[in-house]
């Protein structure tokens, strides 16, 4: 038997070649592994993207919404006082009298500085946030004397009497203007338009932040209970 016949491999079909088959079976697995990991890639990424997003707290987002103004001015009422003033002179031997309609103007604001979390409170199951304001404070009149009407009485009315009938009637059209604004109709008018306008104020910023639709109910201290 010569070294040819020792050295050749076995000629029979049936040995077992486990070798090639290892490294076939790995070959065949490689592209599903490839697509597997594709997929999970796919997903991750997916979720990062469309995940539901945390849009913060209500009531941190709606206090934003306060802190851009200080003061918001909700209503303004033009009102007409008419108020008179007596002068008198010389022992009372001189008297002069003065009428003056002055147009006033009287502001309705609130001071939103005092706005806090403990004036708000958030509902998430129907989705509705609770405001409740500080009290509506009245400016002080803004008379508009370049509009004022006068009429006066009086057979001499000198330089200083105009002027202290003036100066009278100005601060008494002040003090008109101050009650007339207060009256309940127009504080009503005034708490009804404040109440609008912070609804407005606060339901866009809630929208924007991804609330949706959300029901902004406002009340204002010493509303009836």
């Amino acid at each position: 038997m010569d070294d040819s016949t020792l050295n050749s491999p076995p000629l029979s079909g049936n040995s077992p070649q486990p070798a090639p088959t290892v490294v076939v079976a790995r070959r065949s697995a490689l592209p599903w592994l490839l697509f597997v990991a594709a997929l999970a890639l796919a997903g991750l990424f997916a979720w990062l993207l469309w995940k539901p997003q945390d849009i913060g707290d209500p009531l941190a987002t709606s206090l934003v919404a306060f802190e851009r103004q200080n003061s918001l001015t909700v209503f303004s009422a033009e009102l007409a006082p008419v108020v008179s003033s007596d002068d008198s002179r010389l022992f009372g031997l001189v008297q002069s009298k003065q009428v003056a309609v002055i147009p006033a103007r009287v502001d309705y604001t609130i001071d939103l500085s005092q706005m806090n979390r403990d004036r708000m409170a958030w509902d998430a199951t129907s989705q509705t946030l609770s405001v409740r304001l500080p009290p509506l404070r009245l400016s002080r009149p803004n008379l508009d004397e370049a509009r004022a009407q006068y009429l006066r009485e009086g057979v001499w009315i000198s330089r200083a009497a105009q002027d202290k009938l003036t100066r009278d009637n100005t601060r008494l059209a002040e003090q008109l203007a101050t009650n007339q604004a207060a009256n309940p109709v127009l504080m009503g008018l005034a708490r009804s338009a404040a109440k609008d306008a912070v609804r407005q104020n606060l339901a866009i910023p809630l929208q924007v932040a991804g609330y949706g639709k959300v029901t902004v109910n406002v009340t204002i201290d010493g509303d009836a209970r």
